[in-house]
């Protein structure tokens, strides 16, 4: 099938290379005239495993073009997927639906009849219903909008978009299910669950998806600070907890609170939709609550680990983005982690395998590191804020040896309290028990 994709940003970029992959004729578009120059030369505007070779082989298959042509790139294409940014708006936590409603006003003058739209990005409720609205105001007739949500991880998004555990459609008219059914065909050939449902509540379901599993990071979390403080072990909760399957292990790692381009965001919008209907969600508002506060919180830690000073104090810093195998800077961990250790005197040096270039984009006054040992260096306590797989065997003894002092402050429990302090490192976990 032809299908045009506006937007080539993270889900537009790895949807449609993916479409590709699959047999389809795709055309990725973009009105940044630089990213698309780039994509020309093979250089892609985000890191994430495997792209780069992916979208490589299906340009040179002839599957796969770039352009800033609306126009042009929608032009014979039975499905146009719109996956702009929603960035939420500041001060009231509103997604911004204008790159979408703005990318509808500019498509109703080339779509054809029979063509179906398809909302990729993540919306609010009702964000089909407005993009019909427009498009009848625009004159345009015969046209399907249909909703259908990602639910890809950064770090593992192709692997995600190939193997997925369900492909949510929303949509009414028959033609717009059928195409979609046709699109996404090589998937549930292979057994992949395709759930067919209204607009509305495909909409609603991205939005709760990550809610919940926002909510599950915040719970243990926060089970992990009881752990500290009655002597126990969140690692061993959690594999208590997650061997049921009705709960299940995944998402129950303690560590410095969620960040990216989803759970943040798509909570507050989520709230906003019930807000809006008059409906409230205490759970889904506590966690974002709780999760603004344990970043916060992280700071205090490492002055904790260090006798409650940084004033003069030098921080390693290890992992930027806000999980590994991605450069995201998005409500990072490590933002307010470093701005608060800089707000108490001390001075930062920090290690990110891929995101040093982002971050140096929004952190001011940071020093990056080549290596994590570079990083370490005369500083007087080590900070493990990402567990990229690189920080997972490095050589305590020598950091040790590299360091001023003996502080280890592991925010992803990769290491063993045992194992470091044989190392010469004083270590210092989440919910480890009292003596972490």
């Amino acid at each position: 099938m032809h299908i045009a994709m506006i937007g080539t940003g993270y889900v537009g970029l790895v949807s449609g290379a993916c479409f590709a992959d699959f047999g389809h004729d795709v055309v990725c578009i973009d009105k940044d005239k630089a990213k698309i120059d780039g994509l020309h030369a093979g250089k892609m505007p985000i890191w994430e495993p495997g792209l780069e070779a992916l979208v490589k082989a299906n340009v040179e298959h002839g599957r796969l073009q770039f352009t800033t042509d609306l126009e042009a790139g929608v032009k014979g294409a039975e499905a146009v997927f719109i996956a702009v940014g929603t960035p939420a708006r500041r001060g009231d936590g509103h997604a911004d639906l204008t790159f979408v409603f703005d990318a509808v006003r500019e498509l109703a003058r080339h779509i054809a009849p029979g063509t179906v739209v398809v909302t990729k990005s993540t919306v609010p409720v009702g964000t089909g219903d407005r993009i019909e609205a427009i498009l009848k105001e625009e004159g345009v007739t015969g046209v399907a909008v249909a909703s259908n949500p990602e639910f890809l991880r950064e770090g593992a998004a192709i692997a995600d978009f190939k193997h997925p555990d369900r492909i949510v459609v929303g949509a009414a008219d028959e033609h717009a299910r059928d195409v979609l059914k046709e699109i996404y065909r090589p998937l549930f050939l292979n057994r992949a669950p395709i759930l067919m449902t209204g607009r509305r509540t495909a909409e609603l379901t991205k939005y709760a998806a990550n809610a919940f599993l926002a909510v599950k990071i915040s719970f243990i979390n926060e089970i992990a600070t009881l752990c500290e403080a009655v002597d126990a072990d969140v690692q061993d909760v959690a594999r208590g907890i997650g061997l049921d399957n009705r709960i299940g292990p995944k998402f129950l790692h303690a560590g410095p609170g969620y960040g990216g381009s989803c759970f943040p965001k798509d909570t507050l919008a989520l709230l906003q939709t019930a807000d809006a209907a008059g409906v409230d969600q205490r759970i889904v508002r506590t966690t974002v609550a709780v999760n603004d506060d344990r970043k916060a919180a992280m700071a205090a830690r490492v002055a904790d680990a260090l006798g409650g000073k940084l004033e003069g104090k030098k921080i390693a810093v290890l992992g930027l983005a806000f999980k590994p195998n991605t450069d995201d800077m998005r409500d990072a961990p490590s933002i307010p982690l470093i701005e608060g250790l800089q707000k108490g005197g001390a001075r930062v040096a920090a290690y990110d395998p891929v995101a040093a270039e982002q971050a140096g984009k929004i952190l001011s006054g940071v020093e990056f590191a080549v290596d994590a040992y570079a990083a370490a260096k005369d500083a007087d306590a080590l900070v493990i804020v990402t567990e990229w797989d690189e920080f997972r065997a490095l050589d305590l003894a020598r950091l040790a040896t590299a360091m001023n002092g003996t502080a280890l402050v592991d925010l992803r429990n990769v290491y063993d309290r045992a194992e470091a302090e044989r190392a010469g490192l004083s270590y210092r976990g989440i919910g480890r028990g009292k003596l972490s």
